[in-house]
């Protein structure tokens, strides 16, 4: 595991994207596609904007991008509150991804029929083995959940299915969202994690006990990919030197 700080969310969504242009360009060194399942959030939604403008849109070869979704909220796409929706308005509706390359969470469709379709999705293309994301984004809460794992969630202990929906009762809406072993089989997990507010939950999440009741991002742990917490300085105030 690395911890990289950087000086503020700006400077953070700099260094993701020159990261993340770097990985896409290796990994393509290797094979003909790139697989990436994004997040949604504040600091995503910059790091978006930075993606789709020069000079990393001119570096990025889209076409050769294979786009999913860590998890979604149910709402329809051109709801606010969708992480689809908000990839399409800063990022996905301004470069050059087919779109039979880019894999939604089909949120029309009643929530279990709507993981089930997922489940469908990952494993037409990726096989019965499993998905073997080349790059999955996170963000981090408040509370510590990450994807749709909220504390005190079942879907936090998930084993066996790649896909969950369930009713989170704090929020009086669906969730959707990928399991934790299916995160844990990515090459690359790339946590973005800002703000004073993150502080305590970080330092629990990175230095504590391992309580992923109360801390679900303690879950995500990579068999064998690398697994990157980047991080502000206020969101890194509390973490040991």
């Amino acid at each position: 595991m690395q911890v990289l700080i950087k000086k503020n969310p700006d400077a953070l969504a700099k260094a993701a994207a020159e990261f993340i242009t770097k990985q896409i360009k290796e990994v393509l060194k290797k094979q003909d596609r790139f697989t990436i399942a994004l997040s949604g959030g504040s600091t995503p939604k910059a790091l978006h904007e930075l993606l789709a403008k020069s000079p990393f849109a001119e570096q990025i070869p889209w076409l050769q991008l294979h786009v999913f979704w860590g998890d979604e909220r149910y709402v329809p796409i051109d709801d606010e509150q969708s992480n689809a929706g908000m990839a399409y308005d800063t990022l996905l509706g301004h470069v050059f991804t087919p779109e039979e390359q880019i894999h939604v969470w089909r949120t029309e469709l009643e929530p279990e029929a709507a993981a089930a379709d997922y489940d469908r999705i990952l494993h037409d293309y990726f096989g019965d083995t499993g998905p073997t994301f080349d790059l999955v984004l996170l963000g981090m809460g408040d509370d510590g959940h990450t994807l749709s794992l909220f504390p005190g969630t079942e879907v936090v202990h998930e084993q066996t299915s790649w896909t969950k929906a369930y009713y989170l009762k704090q929020q009086t809406m669906y969730r959707l969202t990928l399991t934790a072993p299916v995160v844990n089989r990515a090459s690359c997990v790339l946590f973005l994690v800002a703000g004073p507010k993150k502080a305590a939950p970080l330092k629990e999440v990175l230095e504590g006990e391992f309580r992923p009741d109360t801390y679900p991002s303690q879950v995500i742990k990579p068999a064998d990919g690398q697994l990157i917490w980047m991080v502000d300085e206020k969101a890194a105030a509390s973490l040991s030197q």
